[in-house]
């Protein structure tokens, strides 16, 4: 049976609301989270994710708030990162309302809280989020790619493939790939970053980073192997709706799930 390709939105949110950059930074508002999320939802998409990007860098916990408002909206599945550090955190997410989680900056610190959240709340619930950017010297520029924590604002020290790789041997359930090289250029998604890092591993990689179009949507679902793609702007700002999104993309023979 071929598994239907999902669509998912994207809500970057910075002290309750939705912002977008461009590489992470040039930071713009964009929105309620509760709204868009709900708009998102009815237009099609198959899942919303909602990222606290400063909730690390800052220090503190996600917006508890902000999630169950954005829960209360909400028919599909619901994602919530930022801001997580342990077991207790993760749980505060699940009560609030999430049917996932994504962690990034602490797993890369402590790779056994995969195994933790896994553990109580299965590998399903939990996304890693790699924040890849390529190298920018070396023979293959796509397998040195590198991790990035903090918000995308301090190197890791480590490769995005065998990072994933471990990821996915401790527990995790998706890989949440973003390339902070394409990041808001809405110039197309890293196809051949994706591309190596959903050969590398076997759990699903949702595509992030440089979404435009529908052809681009298409490019990474066909060409970079990707399970699902993730946008963020192009949806709050009215670029793209998803309706036709889907439409375009069933028309190059990909699965998807078309909205009533």
């Amino acid at each position: 049976m071929t598994l239907t390709k999902r669509i998912i939105a994207c809500l970057d949110v910075n002290a309750g609301r939705v912002v977008k950059g461009v590489q992470f930074v040039d930071i713009i508002d964009a929105g309620d989270p509760a709204e868009l999320a709900r708009r998102h939802a009815e237009a099609g998409t198959d899942e919303i994710v909602l990222l606290d990007i400063t909730a690390t860098h800052e220090g503190r916990g996600t917006l508890i708030e902000t999630v169950e408002r954005t829960a209360r909206q909400l028919f599909v599945p619901f994602t919530v990162g930022g801001g997580i550090r342990t077991l207790d955190d993760a749980a505060a997410i699940f009560d609030a309302g999430a049917d996932k989680v994504s962690i990034n900056s602490a797993a890369v610190a402590r790779p056994e809280l995969i195994d933790e959240i896994g553990s109580r709340f299965g590998a399903q619930a939990v996304i890693i989020a790699v924040d890849a950017r390529r190298a920018g010297s070396g023979d293959d520029p796509v397998a040195d790619a590198e991790v990035f924590v903090s918000g995308g604002r301090k190197p890791a020290g480590r490769k995005v493939l065998d990072w994933a790789k471990e990821a996915e041997s401790r527990g995790a359930g998706e890989i949440l790939l973003t390339s902070m090289d394409a990041d808001g250029t809405r110039a197309g998604f890293d196809c051949a970053l994706t591309a190596r890092v959903s050969e590398a591993i076997q759990i699903p990689v949702i595509a992030s980073g440089g979404a435009g179009t529908a052809d681009h949507f298409a490019d990474v679902l066909l060409e970079g192997k990707a399970d699902a793609a993730l946008a963020a702007s192009i949806f709050h700002f009215g670029i793209a709706d998803v309706r036709t999104l889907k439409q375009e993309i069933a028309k190059r023979g990909i699965p998807v799930r078309l909205p009533c």
